[in-house]
């Protein structure tokens, strides 16, 4: 499963941006579709997942300030992004655990930078 990544770049601080990722490939179903972030000198850490479409899990710190989404037509997860502050800098990489004709299967993006500056 391959997936593409968009909407990062510079932001102010307290502004807001949109990541999206659109999966494509062989797969019978995309189970968990998520956002995880990678700060420099730490280790990657999620962010925000989506399971079923429906189910949201959130990180403490974006609580009330990131939302999640996805559009199944499209296999497109968003997250949206308010009020952002410095420490959201990071590279943001999309996650899926999909289902395979045959065997399960997860897959990362290649990574969308955010930087949040004053």
């Amino acid at each position: 499963v391959h997936l593409v990544e968009s909407g990062g770049g510079p932001v102010q601080l307290g502004g807001s941006l949109i990541l999206s990722c659109t999966a494509s490939g062989r797969f019978f179903t995309l189970e968990v579709m998520g956002w995880y972030l990678q700060a420099p000198g730490k280790q990657r850490e999620m962010v925000a997942t989506i399971t079923g479409g429906t189910r949201t899990n959130y990180t403490d710190s974006v609580k009330g300030r990131f939302t999640i989404s996805r559009d199944s037509l499209t296999n497109t997860v968003f997250l949206q992004m308010n009020n952002l502050e410095a420490d959201d800098t990071a590279v943001y990489y999309c996650y899926v655990e999909y289902m395979g004709f045959s065997t399960p299967g997860e897959s990362w993006g290649q990574g969308t930078r955010v930087t949040v500056s004053s």
